[in-house]
């Protein structure tokens, strides 16, 4: 197959995490089973050309695009006028700030050139963002349209007023019925949606009244995490992500300030490392508190992860399966986390091996980090069934395959309602 494949977010290197090591991976599959891929991408001010000359290793084409600079003025009141007129906008066109800012005219040019040269057989937009540069009637100028939408920000947005943690409440529900009129929209002019859970499967149906909504979940590069050689003992905690993400922002900050203080009380020589690239003030100033250390980037996140005793994951906010749950389970390393740090995952409950153990409140995570603590036992249980269950559903691997494969049914069903098209039009 052709596949026009295209990320707002630069996928490489996959330590980048997040949608990156996702669209990477997955387009690395692709083209490892011989598909042609052409990727329109943006870069930000941090990546390098060596980045951009690995990258074009692994694509047939590669059209890199410079990410829209951040026109806001040092002024207060320019950026309250600034901030009214997205919203505004946002009113009137039906498309999120979030989208408008970061959208590239030189890179849409280029994906309208791409789309008009009927070369390609499907097109993929790795996160709902790119949604932007597809035009609502691609489908009658490429036979497949599929984007993969990770997590809904509408159901996101809604999930943090209700819990109390929107960083603008009174914004957010203005946005709330705003953002539920552009998912839909969205979702109709594309053939396939693919998401990380069933969860995500249930709000995307219910936002957008489409059935062809299949769950592709993210994967661990078993090689980049290995399975530890033996446990370390004592009490060291982490925390592993992008540390200029909210809903990262939230976790490690009641884990810092609610959590651990309810364990040292117990274990007075618990440390907590919080490791993560881009850490916020908010989150650097959480390395002032005993014990709390804040690394910022990192060449690996491995050695971090096999030397602590327990990684803690209490996500309180955002949908989608968690590539840092699966990370830390892969190495090894026995989780505590949230349910929506463990959502699209089965780690417990009947004829399910243990496989982590499930908190939400401040008290539920002291209570089952001490049982971590206190028994050796129950850490090289949930090390083995965690890395196991992994290794079975969670690789990219498999995720690659069935992103192929959905493109590749996609195409025939297609080509089964529709004439032929021409080869001569194909490279």
């Amino acid at each position: 197959m052709n596949i026009l494949m295209l990320s707002a977010t630069f996928p490489y290197p996959p330590t980048r995490g997040g949608t990156s090591v996702r669209t990477f991976n997955l387009l690395k599959y692709l083209k490892q089973q011989g598909h042609h891929i052409s990727l329109g991408t943006l870069r930000s001010p941090d990546v390098t050309f060596d980045e951009i000359e690995a990258l074009a290793e692994w694509v047939d084409q590669l059209a890199v695009f410079n990410r829209p600079a951040d026109a806001s003025s040092p002024s207060s009141l320019r950026k309250m006028q600034q901030k009214a007129q997205r919203l505004a906008d946002f009113a009137v066109s039906g498309v999120p700030p979030s989208v408008s800012t970061t959208h590239s005219e030189d890179m849409q040019i280029w994906v309208d050139q791409q789309i008009a040269s009927d070369l390609f057989d499907a097109i993929t937009c790795e996160h709902c963002v790119n949604e932007a540069y597809v035009p609502d009637d691609i489908l009658r100028k490429v036979p497949v349209a599929v984007v993969n939408i990770h997590s809904s920000v509408y159901g996101t947005c809604a999930h943090q007023l209700a819990g109390g943690m929107a960083e603008k409440p009174w914004r957010d529900r203005i946005n709330l019925p705003l953002l539920k009129r552009y998912e839909h929209h969205y979702c109709q002019k594309f053939s396939h949606l693919v998401v990380t859970t069933t969860e995500d499967q249930a709000q995307i149906q219910s936002l957008s009244g489409k059935n062809n909504i299949q769950v592709i979940p993210n994967g661990v590069d078993l090689e980049a995490f290995p399975y530890r050689v033996q446990d370390p003992g004592g009490q060291q905690l982490v925390f592993i992500g992008a540390m200029d993400n909210l809903p990262n922002i939230d976790a490690v900050t009641f884990l810092a300030q609610k959590i651990l203080p309810l364990i040292r009380a117990h274990y007075p020589d618990t440390t907590l490392s919080l490791v993560g690239a881009r850490p916020t003030p908010t989150v650097q100033a959480l390395g002032n508190l005993p014990n709390v250390t804040v690394t910022g980037k990192v060449p690996e996140m491995t050695p971090y992860l096999h030397e602590s005793a327990v990684c803690v994951i209490p996500m309180r906010t955002g949908y989608g399966i968690k590539n840092k749950t699966l990370e830390a389970m892969a190495a090894g390393i026995p989780v505590v986390a949230s349910d929506r740090g463990l959502e699209g995952l089965e780690v417990d409950g009947d004829r399910i091996p243990l496989r982590a153990l499930r908190a939400n409140t401040a008290e539920e995570f002291t209570e089952a980090i001490q049982r971590l603590f206190e028994s050796i036992d129950l850490r090289r249980t949930l090390s083995a069934n965690g890395r196991r269950m992994i290794e079975e559903g969670f690789t990219w691997a498999i995720a690659g395959k069935r992103y192929e494969q959905l493109l590749c049914t996609a195409e025939v069903s297609d080509n089964r309602d529709s004439s032929p098209r021409s080869e001569s039009s194909r490279p």
